[in-house]
């Protein structure tokens, strides 16, 4: 029983397996122009293959049917893109006969698949001249949102039609049409004595606007470019900061009592001498803290409208650490002698500890700008 229900599904198996592979059943199933793909596919391999002999002057039959009405039907329709249908029917109608043309069996089958060569091209043109009629209306809007639908229509008009006159202009013209194009101060900072350090932090903030790409309609500018390329920016981004502290120090003393039992602490007529040790461990603490807030703020230029405020803040804390001990050295386990041996180290200079405080600061901003220019 179990052999026989085997032999069935492998049957079965090889009537579907075959029906897919002559395109018998993409054919049921309405999908004319792969059933004339895979019945080609199949009379390449096997000329004589009955099923697909059978399925080829079919499918081709609806599938040129099924495509010239279609552009028949986008012919008579009011819709701006109807050349789109058109063109892409007439490709698809070009592409079937070169399938079958490279077929020799198939070609005794179906001696003269229609080609549209000219057809085609007028679509191709015509659809590039609708996708660029439709760009230029959307341009005169004079928005950033139409311009940036502007720019794809144009976009897909050169790839159309690339030699089409007048289209690369047409594509620059809407692409900065279309840019948010925003000016970025440099951060402030109210101090001489951190002036460098805050270069350097205003320096990585000029690297990352400057390979900016989450959003290509987004562009930055320092207040220098945008004066040198006569930028009109549309937003403002101010950086200041508020409040900021570098070097407060903070040094606290844990002193221990340590004890151990069992230790050798001499020489005796019996032997060894065992007994407790003693030590008294002082252990310092130092840490030096470095902490700031920036302001950050978005103003749209056309209304001076405050279209973000954001408070960022940044600490960084540099510790050390060491002891000294009275007493039997014995009484320390290993890691507490080492902390011994250590010396009171000096702190990092305090423009190093600046530019570290604002390390999270520049993480905190880069997030907030990503996440406020990928709506743009």
């Amino acid at each position: 029983m179990k052999t026989s229900s085997r032999i069935r599904y492998f049957l079965y198996l090889s009537i579907l397996i075959v029906g897919c592979t002559t395109g018998k059943n993409a054919l049921q199933k309405g999908d004319y122009d792969a059933s004339v793909s895979k019945a080609v596919d199949r009379l390449k391999s096997a000329p004589k293959n009955s099923e697909a002999m059978e399925v080829l002057p079919v499918a081709y039959d609806l599938a040129l049917k099924t495509h010239l009405r279609k552009i028949e039907e986008a012919k008579l329709s009011a819709d701006a893109l109807r050349w789109e249908t058109i063109m892409y029917s007439y490709q698809k109608i070009n592409q079937l006969s070169e399938e079958i043309n490279s077929c020799p069996s198939c070609l005794n089958l179906v001696p003269n698949p229609q080609k549209f060569i000219k057809e085609y091209e007028d679509a191709r043109y015509q659809s590039a001249e609708a996708r660029y009629l439709l760009g230029e209306r959307l341009l005169r809007e004079n928005n950033r949102q139409s311009a940036k639908t502007a720019y794809s229509h144009f976009l897909k008009s050169q790839s159309f039609y690339p030699s089409l006159k007048g289209i690369k202009e047409k594509v620059e013209e809407a692409y900065w049409a279309a840019v948010l194009k925003v000016v970025v101060q440099p951060a402030i900072i109210n101090s001489n004595t951190y002036r460098l350090s805050n270069q350097y932090f205003q320096q990585q903030i000029t690297n990352y606007l400057a390979t900016y790409r989450q959003n290509s309609f987004v562009r930055f500018y320092t207040e220098q470019e945008a004066v040198t390329q006569n930028i009109r920016a549309d937003q403002l981004i101010e950086l200041h900061f508020d409040d900021f502290i570098v070097g407060q120090t903070y040094v606290k003393e844990r002193v221990e009592k340590l004890k151990r039992d069992s230790v050798v602490i001499g020489e005796g007529r019996a032997g060894k001498v065992y007994g407790t040790v003693r030590a008294t461990l002082s252990i310092f603490e130092k840490k030096v803290a470095s902490s700031g807030l920036l302001n950050f703020a978005v103003v749209d230029l056309a209304t001076n409208k405050l279209l973000r405020n954001q408070k960022l803040a940044g600490t960084y804390v540099w510790q050390d650490n060491w002891a000294s001990f009275k007493g039997d050295e014995r009484a320390l386990d290993k890691q507490q002698l080492a902390l011994t041996r250590k010396r009171e180290i000096m702190p990092p200079p305090p423009a190093n500890l600046f530019v570290e405080f604002t390390k999270p600061i520049y993480a905190q901003l880069v997030d907030h700008i990503t996440s406020f220019y990928s709506r743009y």
